[in-house]
């Protein structure tokens, strides 16, 4: 039997590689004889390094930029084997994981860092930069990007607003006169992984803000400074953000860097599948595992899981989304398609966390001893 392992990081407990290891170590325990095939994978934000490092020519350099609080750090970056391209993932500097809890603020975390890291990359040669933008920290629609590109954002005043999105609401002008001109002349691709827009119930801060520490006052002075952000783009420049798909990822990175740098938005999935070869590789696959931390209805909105699931469904290949918490039970219209629940009934997800590596392995096993017995 062969098997294509292609699981995302199960966030707050295990990385992509180490879930890969997991499910490459359930299946050889039950089907001894498999060939089996890791491939952790990304739609586009975290871990999308090691994909690019592990499939595609180039190597990571590293450089100094800050984090979401504007400290100092390492970060890496993929600079493809020609010189001319580079990936850069927000969650490096502007990362959730990055700090801690008690930290989160998304009236004031910046996107600042991810700039200074696309500036090293464009004084290196680039002339094409793909953003992967998921897992960030920051509600400030890419308003840090740009300040670290030269872009200024200014009050009624002219005075330049503090870092973050928590002052938006007053922007009166954008200013991208020096705006650095290697990065007015890139091809910008952005790597999203989900459709929301900008604004309204379904935008960034609506949808994100809370888990970036953000209350529900804050949360309303965050979306009147989207509000704000686009009015003024639309004034200058000409450009609705209301309707841009992917808009409201990364607390609006996407609809900051298509309003202000013509960025193209496209699925992260997508990119990172053909950059990699991973569509080579699908077609000749008895059973997938795939997986994630938390599959719910936000996951439908094109996350790795949901993405690996409609390609091998069009294959009609088996395949187990397992996930740490699964809020869905089943996929409309994917017969090939199972999910499992790794938290035990009655275990509050802290305490599930703790114990992840095991609850994933004990799912999983499971679920391959029943799988062997109804193939006898």
């Amino acid at each position: 039997m062969k098997v294509l392992i292609i699981p995302d990081s199960f966030k707050g407990s295990l990385t992509a590689t180490e879930v890969s290891e997991i499910m490459v170590n359930s299946i050889q325990s039950v089907f001894p004889n498999s060939n089996t095939l890791s491939f952790p994978f990304s739609d586009g934000g975290e871990g999308a390094l090691t994909v690019l490092k592990t499939h595609v020519k180039g190597k990571l350099k590293v450089c100094k930029a800050t984090d979401a609080l504007k400290r100092p750090l390492d970060a890496p970056y993929f600079l493809f084997h020609d010189q001319k391209r580079a990936w850069i993932e927000l969650s490096q500097t502007a990362g959730l994981t990055q700090l801690h809890e008690t930290e989160r603020n998304a009236l004031t975390t910046t996107t600042w860092g991810t700039g200074k890291m696309i500036e090293n990359a464009l004084d290196k040669g680039c002339e094409t930069i793909y953003l992967g933008i998921g897992g960030s920290a920051t509600q400030d629609l890419g308003t840090g990007i740009i300040s670290a590109l030269g872009g200024r954002f200014l009050d009624q005043n002219a005075r330049e607003l503090p870092f973050g999105g928590g002052e938006l609401h007053r922007l009166q002008k954008i200013d991208l006169r020096k705006l650095n001109p290697k990065a007015r002349n890139c091809n910008w691709i952005i790597a999203c992984d989900v459709e929301n827009p900008l604004l309204g119930k379904q935008g960034t801060a609506h949808t994100y803000a809370k888990q970036k520490g953000a209350s529900q006052k804050n949360i309303e002075k965050l979306e009147k400074g989207g509000v704000r952000f686009a009015e003024i783009v639309k004034k200058q420049f000409e450009i609705d953000l209301g309707p841009v798909k992917g808009g409201g990822a990364a607390g609006g990175v996407g609809a900051g860097l298509f309003g202000l740098l013509g960025a193209r938005i496209e699925n992260g999935f997508e990119l990172l599948a053909e950059l990699s070869g991973l569509k080579n590789h699908l077609t000749n696959m008895d059973l997938i595992l795939t997986g994630e931390g938390s599959f719910d209805q936000q996951s439908l909105f094109g996350k790795l899981p949901i993405q690996v699931a409609k390609l091998a469904n069009k294959e009609e290949i088996q395949t187990l989304i397992v996930a740490g918490n699964a809020k869905l039970e089943k996929l409309k219209d994917m017969p090939y398609c199972k999910i499992l629940n790794c938290t035990p009934d009655g275990i509050p997800i802290n305490e599930a966390l703790k114990n992840a590596e095991s609850n994933l392995r004990n799912t999983l096993v499971k679920e391959l001893k029943n799988l062997k017995m109804q193939n006898k």
